[in-house]
């Protein structure tokens, strides 16, 4: 049982990122993507895995951190585990372009078409699909 133990901790020791975040650096906060839902204009697999950049304002604990979240996430809690966390690289050429998004209190909101792009029809043996691209 003992040499179980024991290779299963360097199994995992191995995987074990240290972590340690200073007040004032940014990093991305990870969100889960669920199923049916939008969020932050993408829905289902293709939504974002992490958010931000956002600040850290003060540690909390020992792998706890506070985390100065955008207005329209107010009413998510800002205090998140190291592991929730990425670092954010700073790079010069990289330029964020911030669109304010209505958000309901679940996190999610409602798509609308603006323009209808271009239209085909797909030809099968017994039946037209009619395919419709829009913005």
């Amino acid at each position: 049982m003992k040499t179980a133990h024991s290779r299963h901790k360097s199994y995992t020791d191995q995987q074990r990122r240290d972590l340690e975040f200073a007040v004032g650096d940014h990093v991305f906060v990870k969100v889960a993507p669920m199923k049916g839902v939008m969020r932050f204009g993408k829905k289902g697999k293709l939504s974002p895995r992490f958010i931000g950049p956002s600040e850290i304002l003060v540690r909390v604990g020992t792998l706890a951190y506070r985390v100065a979240l955008p207005m329209n996430l107010a009413g998510v809690h800002n205090v998140f585990h190291v592991l929730m966390l990425r670092k954010y690289m700073s790079n010069t050429s990289h330029v964020l372009n911030y669109e304010p998004l209505q958000l309901t209190p679940n996190l999610s909101f409602e798509e609308r078409p603006t323009q209808i792009l271009d239209r085909q029809e797909r030809k099968l043996r017994n039946k037209v699909i009619h395919m419709v691209k829009v913005k």
